[in-house]
């Protein structure tokens, strides 16, 4: 089985508080989503990306349809540690996740509640925070850190469960420049060491990294692919109320002048090393 996450005729419904009609925030989608792949998912606010996040490690469960997650069904309450053994969850305020006054037991709760023998936790522990470069500051308190390094360590809480795949819910959002790119550097490191990621942001420059990107609206995929094929329909990325990352759209730009910028360039990177030996 190369999938990790199944999903088939998803459809998710809420009733919204305000005026109790309900809402379909999520409209008969299915997709499988590869071991050890990179997947970006884009959408503005109310797109059903976040409701998407949640439904692939049962914190929220299908209206109708199915999600598989290592093949077991996320409606399946017997598998529910299973499941999200398989699938941890970073999320977007890091305050959210921290849950002790010192981060090396923060980082070893999951373990615990998992009934991990102690030396494994300790050893999960340092390793998790050597990979998110944060074992130095294993004996301080969380809310003496920064956002980033907040963020890295929650993401370390995860790393310690050893999953096989982790869904990061917009974890840069909160984040100033050197924050994102810190956190980002953690994420594609994590994927390079063959860990399954599933990001959920609405920052186009960081679904660059992916393999794949799927963009969202209104509860559907718009758009599913690699993120040169994606770049490349900029007229239906606008169409939804999104921008493009600003390499693509100088590229664009310089090809209106007449420059050949090649299709594959969608990096700020790439474009200044083309620029370099463009003559």
């Amino acid at each position: 089985m190369n999938e990790i996450i199944k999903i088939q005729n998803l459809k998710f419904c809420y009733t919204r508080e305000t005026d109790q009609i309900e809402v379909e925030a999520i409209k008969d989608i299915t997709l499988e989503i590869s071991r050890g792949s990179f997947v970006a998912v884009i959408g503005k606010n109310g797109s059903g990306k976040s409701t998407l996040a949640k439904n692939l490690n049962a914190l929220l469960l299908p209206t109708s349809g199915v999600v598989y997650v290592n093949g077991y069904d996320t409606k399946d309450y017997e598998h529910i540690w299973d499941i999200r053994q398989t699938a941890g969850m970073v999320f977007q305020n890091p305050d959210n996740q921290l849950v002790s006054s010192i981060v090396e037991d923060d980082v070893a709760f999951g373990p615990e509640n998992l009934g991990i023998e102690s030396s494994e936790i300790r050893k999960r522990v340092d390793d998790a925070l050597h990979a998110v470069n944060m074992y130095e500051h294993r004996k301080k308190a969380p809310h003496a850190l920064s956002g980033g390094q907040k963020q890295r360590i929650a993401i370390a809480g995860v790393v310690a469960m050893m999953p096989d795949c982790i869904i990061f819910d917009e974890p840069t959002a909160m984040l100033d420049p050197q924050g994102r790119t810190e956190v980002m550097a953690i994420i594609n490191k994590l994927n390079n060491q063959g860990i399954t990621v599933v990001l959920i942001t609405h920052f186009m420059e960081e679904a660059a990294d992916a393999d794949r990107v799927i963009i969202m609206d209104k509860g559907e995929i718009v758009l599913d692919g690699t993120p040169v094929d994606i770049f490349s329909n900029i007229e239906t990325i606008r169409k939804v109320g999104l921008d493009v990352p600003v390499a693509v759209e100088l590229a664009d730009r310089l090809r209106s002048e007449g420059i050949p910028v090649p299709a594959h360039i969608i990096k700020i990177e790439e474009m200044v090393d083309y620029l370099c030996q463009y003559k």
